[in-house]
């Protein structure tokens, strides 16, 4: 299980040295998902080590959105009076986001016909 999480937070640091010094825009977490997808892609499969630290963090996802809950409370008064923004911002992104899912299906279905 350390070797699995060590790999992890690996790429995730990677991933924050390439946002730091070339990529300021895109967070560092995200760029090191991607660099971490691209090494199981070529790899071929994923380790048993890092399924184990994944399926773990699966288990307890619902853990993270405490901290998103507790700064929407704290922030309500905010949010309350830019609501419409708020809310056109959300439908981008869940727009934004099912497009790239979309295509990133495709893509990978190219790959292995049913």
């Amino acid at each position: 299980m350390i070797a699995g999480l060590v790999q992890i937070l690996l790429f995730q640091g990677l991933g924050e040295l390439v946002a730091k010094f070339f990529l300021p825009l895109i967070p560092g977490p995200v760029i090191g998902l991607v660099m971490l997808l691209a090494w199981l892609r070529v790899r071929g499969s994923v380790p048993a080590s890092v399924d184990l630290v994944a399926t773990a963090f699966s288990q307890h996802l619902g853990l993270l959105f405490v901290p998103a809950a507790v700064g929407v409370v704290m922030f309500w008064p905010h949010i309350r009076d830019h609501a419409l923004a708020v809310a056109a911002a959300l439908v981008a992104s869940v727009v934004a986001t099912m497009a790239v899912t979309a295509l990133v299906v495709r893509a990978l279905a190219k790959d292995d016909p049913p």
